[in-house]
């Protein structure tokens, strides 16, 4: 458990080079909704499952890309990234 908790906190330390923090909230903010259409895409794949193999899969690939977007949630928040921007659209616009 503590090599787990070392890893992420790994996975959610960067040090980045004066100027590059608004590149990095945009590279996460795009990984962000990468994730999530990933995530809806498993989602629906589960929801027309059909067979046990290939319900199998498609549950796994749930779990995984919904593992992912936890992961990049994290990451994003760690980054302090507005969130009131997801709501109404684009971060950069």
């Amino acid at each position: 458990m503590r090599q787990k908790n070392a890893e992420s906190k790994e996975l959610l330390s960067v040090t980045l080079e004066p100027g590059q923090e608004e590149e990095y909230k945009r590279m996460l903010y795009h990984e962000v909704n990468k994730a999530r259409k990933e995530w809806e895409w498993a989602y629906m794949a589960f929801q027309e499952a059909v067979g046990q193999d290939n319900i199998d899969v498609a549950i796994y690939t749930l779990e995984a890309a919904e593992r992912r977007y936890q992961i990049e949630l994290k990451r994003a928040k760690h980054a302090n990234v507005r969130w009131d921007a997801f709501q109404y659209g684009s971060y950069f616009e």
